[in-house]
């Protein structure tokens, strides 16, 4: 099987490898049978049932596809750094089958009219699911609200800032209690914006010594614990989206010990590299938030062991070559990062710093919990599936990526972990060698 050759009404059985579920559940399997975009059999059943095509998963996981809730799809927008064809081509790649857009889009996808135009360029061309992120405030500008009523009854999951913060509290707190009377989630990347003003690199020892402009870790935190004493008294469901420092964790834990409805995701890149990446000004690691210390990396890595970290981002935000190629301060922020999210992790687990069951945690039913989506690998379940081989290494370079953003995290380097197949809605998204 290869290319996009398995329709969603043919049927199709994956035989061999492990099956892992979102919940920690690792059994081999016998067979696995997908019909009508579902799953119509596991098991002996499966197993002796006739299909159409077969998969052959020897010496690969099968888990539930893998969900991202903040991806950048760049559409609507100009078109040099990306599309939602391309990107979602190289999110299936990466073995996801569900990607939340950003609203950072141009023009800001705070209308029906920007949402309908996403959904319907997601229907013409995108091999996975696309759930689409309203703007919390008009034109992501933090001083009006949105037609949150409005978005949501044309398909936002959710409402969000994007990578802007809310700079007027008392704005904020009116949309979390508006979006509170309808149910919506609101996902908001903490930051203090007065706080981290021209910042571009972690305010500590790596600033220090190549001078740098710095953003305290203070600018994240101060922000964390306003959302959360307004998303307290609001009711809202929030959800905190990127988070880059140790103390955030601690008072996520905090706030829900409290009963504060919180959630909360991290970047991948957070949890792999620190401040260090910077020290030959690599312009591909001129991120926001920045890397921070390796303290704070080893504590967002625990808060997604002990699961007070609910999911795993892709934080994918592809730039042409040009808007990483100037010095440093004036490079855009943002990784092209789909694709190698796996691969990431993998090298997260291979050091014990994660379990398998932990990471695919991370990247299945905890983030489709957030947004109410199944991540299960049953009987009747839609057929939303990752089958990777964890023993397998490929090399991220500009001639391999399918990102129109070349700047992933490594390039040249063997990454462990291929993703042989991704099923989306039963249907073959992506077809690996």
């Amino acid at each position: 099987m290869s290319g996009n050759t398995l329709s969603s009404s043919a049927s199709l059985k994956i035989t061999g490898g492990r099956l892992l579920d979102g919940h920690g559940s690792e059994t081999p399997n016998r067979a696995l049978l997908i019909r009508n975009g579902r799953i119509a059999a596991t098991g002996a059943t499966a197993e002796a049932a006739d299909a159409e095509q077969t998969f052959d998963a020897k010496g690969c996981m099968i888990t539930p596809g893998f969900v991202d809730l903040y991806c950048n799809l760049r559409e609507p927008g100009n078109g040099q750094k990306g599309n939602i064809v391309s990107e979602t081509r190289a999110a299936a790649r990466g073995g996801f089958t569900t990607v939340c857009a950003s609203p950072e889009t141009s023009p800001v996808n705070d209308s029906r009219a920007v949402t309908h135009l996403i959904q319907d360029g997601a229907d013409a061309g995108s091999p996975i699911r696309v759930l689409p992120v309203g703007a919390l405030t008009r034109g992501l500008e933090g001083e009006m609200l949105s037609d949150m009523a409005g978005l949501a009854a044309a398909g936002c999951i959710a409402l969000g800032n994007g990578s802007r913060g809310v700079r007027n509290a008392r704005v904020l707190r009116r949309c979390m209690a508006y979006a509170q009377t309808f149910g919506l989630t609101v996902m908001l990347r903490p930051e203090n914006q007065s706080l981290a003003a021209d910042g571009y690199a972690h305010d500590g020892l790596i600033t220090a010594r190549l001078g740098l402009l710095g953003i305290p870790e203070v600018a994240e935190t101060a922000s964390v614990m306003e959302m959360l004493l307004l998303a307290e008294e609001t009711g809202v469901k929030l959800h905190l989206s990127q988070l880059s420092c140790g103390r955030s964790v601690e008072m996520l834990a905090d706030a829900r010990r409290r009963g504060i409805s919180v959630t909360a995701d991290v970047a991948m890149h957070q949890l792999v590299f620190t401040e260090d990446a910077l020290s030959g000004f690599d312009s591909r690691f001129h991120l926001r938030p920045p890397l921070r210390s390796e303290a704070d990396r080893k504590a967002l890595v625990a808060g997604v062991r002990e699961g007070v970290i609910d999911a795993i981002v892709s934080q994918h935000l592809p730039h042409e070559s040009a808007a990483k190629q100037a010095p440093l301060p004036d490079t855009e922020p943002g990784l092209s990062s789909i694709e190698s999210v796996l691969s990431l992790g993998l090298g997260l687990v291979k050091r014990g710093e994660l379990s398998l069951a932990e990471l695919v945690r991370g990247l299945t039913s905890g983030p489709a919990s957030v947004i109410g989506l199944p991540a299960s690998i049953s009987q009747d379940e839609i057929a939303d599936l990752c089958v990777f081989d964890p023993g397998a290494d490929w090399t991220p370079s500009s001639q391999s990526l399918i990102s129109v953003g070349h700047h992933a995290p490594v390039l040249g380097q063997p990454l462990p972990g291929v993703v042989r197949l991704t099923l989306a809605e039963g249907r073959e998204a992506w077809g690996g060698a």
